[in-house]
């Protein structure tokens, strides 16, 4: 690349030279030239008389300063430096874009037949020249202007408040937001839609417009979303006393869309999977994914628009406190248990696995090159775990007093990380001081627990170690304040009360120290310690479980999260050895107590079928890899599908009840429904192993009313390679082509193919007729799930699954760094496997650090994994 991109630092922030306190947009929409004028009032809050704006891939077609055309100024690629200003004034800008040319999806551009823009976090710099940081908050106001025949709907944020027709067939819209907001959150749409509409009233009695915009033809698939909205608007209130606060709600869904959904004030835009769904185009998975989206963008009306981030550094303020609050929602409305395990299947898997590798960061990102590279797992779900320990220590009242403090301090304002935990720090009295390591600290911790009984003295000691790897970022570690949550049982699962200096302990410990013992007083009998019940900090623990004591906590635990722990331990613990076997060439075993246990769990009847399902999910291929260094894609896919089958052969005829007898005539999203969709379905996983697999999977593929029992039987037959799975894909794609949304499950079973030529099938399914790899959608269906979820062909020993990836990330780099830079991280966790592949891996890193045009994207990564 012509130039190396230059990092910035959090420690060097500082306020900004001049603020805009209102702006005033006017768009002229054209496909290939679009006219903004941009007025703003701008004052000076330091001593310097020039102005520097951000701004790029625009045409500048004029400058004014209170009336005036302005000619002191310096234009560059990336801003424009306006010279001799004064205190306060009117700056007027006039900017050219071009919508249909814009591949990158960030700024304004053309989704489909409609006008589209995604500002956060940086977008709004190609829109106009403007102060585009989080920190200068302003009010909008938005005129639109467009060809009403092809664009009758002409949307914007806050409350609409005039509108006309001009000459030519050309209409126009004003909106007004009244709610100061940085420039990320500004948003604009127009286009045809067919409109979904509601109206919701509010806690203290406003009516509110709700209105969900959907491609034509898909108004059948908008009202579960529309459902959700009200759903968490009247949750936020009742847990949060959080109420909405315009006239108007409302969500765009449109197929080209880079990130899942945004947040903008007022006009909410989506990506279309996170909307669209009936019983025939969308699974359970769907519905429950709608459900909690809807729900994380209208949150952030709170947390991340009233009160927005300081700099982009903090921007974990926003998302982790906003997915712990979308993770809340979902568990209230559905099964807690069954939310918590999928939530810290995430952190398990793909979070520890991005702590381990070359683009390892805190929550709280010290520097950054291009801020698209810091929308992670560890910002948003690892720093959701950092405010469930918050709500661990403090407690729910405790922590709602916080954020009610939170929101008083900082409403209408910029915050950072440091305000919120100082909210929670003041309104409880709990001191937080070690606890903020978390924020500015990166990696896995790594928790090594041991037990004594002492029967003489009838104490129980636990003894917990800690300590933290260096990471390329960080190379020394402090102790952490780590919230261990425990609990001690007898033999009969009677609980033990814990007591420590002759108090009552609590189940939350605090795990302060690199080496700390807790000692538990008046303990009858031995008992069966239940350590890191409900996954009380984002921590690796080590603990030498007996099988016994693995198969006792899954029965007899009160805490449902602590029976799946256990049963997820027995089965880490015979993967591992499963591995060890198959790389010595030894003969693969599973203990028949191991299989009992699971037949109990399977044969429970208090269990609720939901819970059952995930009590007999394996763990992904991914999340075992996060075990171990090197990496041995085959023995740990081996190892898994011998589970698998020695499962399958034990309990088959257990499953095979259980299967027909869980079958529903009538489809429903009710949660018990799903859940006894999902058990059904974990058995027929394990019964396509088996003799009978061939005929059940047809059988339920010919026979099923909705998508989620269509997937199920195509994902059996492509797991387990079955002869049905060319017939059933065929006849799917037949039904579907028409249906790009609906395809991307299709996209997704071929990216997951574990047969030997599978990127030789991918790269003919590249030219499927419902294929783009303009649309991130089709790209992460497809390539990505190549990439990051079929590991024993990405990773074949002869590079071919590498040479595919640089190939397209070649091509993406041209037409979307952003999803470029999304899809290379499975290359960039190369030092994970044995020299071969680090060989293989790292020539290909190479060869894409030496591309003339490298956006800067894929520059701070690609550095990164080579410097590591």
């Amino acid at each position: 690349m012509t130039h190396q991109p230059q990092a910035k630092y959090r420690k060097d922030y500082t306020s900004p030279d001049f603020t805009i306190s209102d702006l005033d947009l006017t768009f002229d929409l054209f496909d290939q030239e679009t006219t903004v004028t941009a007025v703003s009032k701008v004052i000076k809050q330091k001593d310097n008389s020039t102005l520097t704006l951000d701004g790029e891939h625009m045409e500048l077609a004029g400058i004014q300063i209170d009336g005036v055309e302005w000619s002191a100024y310096e234009l560059t690629d990336t801003n424009l430096h306006i010279h001799d200003l004064p205190k306060e004034f009117e700056l007027a800008i006039i900017t050219k874009v071009n919508p249909s040319e814009n591949t990158a999806l960030e700024g304004l551009y053309k989704s489909g037949g409609a006008f589209c823009t995604q500002c956060e976090a940086e977008g709004f710099r190609r829109i106009t020249y403007f102060l585009d940081r989080p920190d200068v908050l302003a009010k909008y106001t938005t005129t639109v202007i467009a060809d009403k025949e092809t664009n009758p709907y002409l949307l914007s944020n806050g409350n609409r408040v005039d509108s006309g027709d001009l000459d030519n067939g050309r209409h126009w819209v004003k909106w007004s937001d009244p709610h100061p907001k940085p420039s990320y959150l500004f948003a604009l749409v127009a286009g045809q839609f067919d409109v979904l509409r509601d109206q919701f009233t509010t806690m203290s009695g406003r009516k509110v417009d709700l209105e969900i915009f959907v491609d034509q033809g898909n108004l059948d698939r908008a009202p579960h979303a529309m459902a959700s909205l009200i759903n968490a608007m009247k949750w936020d209130e009742e847990r949060f006393g959080l109420e909405y606060d315009l006239d108007i709600y409302m969500i765009v869904a449109v197929d080209f869309f880079n990130m899942g959904a945004m947040e903008n004030k007022g006009l909410n835009v989506f990506n279309s999977k996170y909307v669209l769904a009936n019983d025939q185009t969308a699974t359970d998975t769907d519905y429950l994914g709608i459900e909690a989206v809807i729900g994380h963008e209208y949150f952030h009306n709170w947390t991340g628009n009233r009160i927005t981030c300081r700099d982009w550094f903090q921007l974990s303020l926003k998302e982790g406190l906003t997915v712990f609050r979308d993770q809340e929602f979902s568990s209230d409305l559905g099964s807690r248990a069954v939310n918590r395990i999928n939530n810290v299947r995430i952190i398990r898997g793909p979070q520890f696995a991005e702590d381990a590798s070359p683009m390892s960061h805190p929550i709280r990102p010290e520097t950054v090159i291009e801020m698209n590279n810091f929308y992670t797992l560890t910002v948003y779900e690892k720093g959701s775990e950092v405010i469930r320990m918050i709500h661990t220590l403090l407690g729910e009242e405790n922590f709602q007093k916080g954020m009610k403090l939170y929101v008083e301090r900082h409403d209408g304002t910029a915050a950072t990380c440091d305000d919120f935990v100082a909210a929670m720090e003041d309104a409880s009295g709990v001191d937080l001081q070690q606890f903020r390591l978390w924020y500015s600290q990166s990696g896995t911790p790594q928790v090594k627990a041991t037990t004594n009984y002492d029967q003489q003295n009838r104490t129980f000691t636990l003894q917990l170690t800690q300590a933290t790897a260096a990471t390329q970022d960080q190379p020394e570690k402090q102790a952490l304040h780590i919230p261990m949550n425990v609990e001690l049982y007898a033999q009969d699962g009677s609980i033990i009360p814990m007591v420590i200096n002759d108090k009552p302990a609590g189940n939350i410990l605090n795990f302060t120290q690199d080496e700390q013992s807790f000692v538990f007083e008046n303990v009858s009998e031995k008992p069966v310690i239940s350590l890191l019940r409900e996954f009380s900090a984002p921590i690796k623990l080590h603990y030498d479980y007996s099988d016994e004591d693995l198969m006792f906590l899954m029965v007899k635990a009160q805490n449902e999260f602590a029976c799946w722990d256990a049963g997820q331990n027995l089965i880490a613990k015979y993967l591992r050895q499963n591995i060890a076997a198959f790389q010595t060439d030894k003969e693969l075993s599973l203990p028949q107590s191991v299989l009992d246990a699971f037949k109990g769990i399977l044969l429970s009847e208090t269990l609720e079928p939901a819970f059952i399902s995930e009590m007999l999910t394996l763990p992904s291929q991914n999340e075992v890899a996060g075990w171990f260094k090197p990496v041995d894609v085959d023995a740990i896919a081996e190892a898994l599908g011998f589970m698998k089958r020695a499962i399958a052969a034990e309990l088959v005829e257990e499953l095979t009840a259980m299967y027909h007898n869980l079958k529903q005539d009538q489809y429903s999203v009710e949660h018990d429904c799903i859940g006894k969709r999902s058990l059904r379905n974990t058995c027929l996983a394990y019964l396509a192993v088996t003799d009978e697999g061939e005929k059940l999977v047809t059988a339920q593929y010919q026979s099923a009313n909705n998508m989620t029992d269509t997937m199920a039987a195509m994902s059996s037959a492509n797991q387990a390679q079955l002869a049905c799975r060319e017939s059933l894909m065929k006849d799917f794609s037949d039904k579907w082509s028409h249906d790009g949304l609906v395809m991307d499950k299709w996209f997704m079973l071929q990216g997951t193919n574990p047969a030997n030529n599978a990127l030789e099938m991918i790269k003919q399914t590249m030219s499927h007729t419902a294929f783009s790899l303009k649309n991130p959608n089709r790209t992460r269906s497809l390539v990505g799930a190549f990439f990051g979820q079929n590991p024993v062909n990405f990773h074949k020993i002869d590079g071919s699954g590498y040479q595919f990836a640089s190939e397209i990330l070649i091509q993406l780099n041209e037409s979307n760094p952003q999803v470029a830079s999304r899809m290379i991280d499975p290359l960039l966790k190369y030092r994970q496997y044995d020299e071969t592949r680090q060989v293989l891996i790292r020539t290909e890193l190479e060869k894409l650090s030496k591309l003339e045009n490298l956006a800067k994207d894929l520059y701070e990564k690609i550095n990164k994994a080579l410097e590591a």
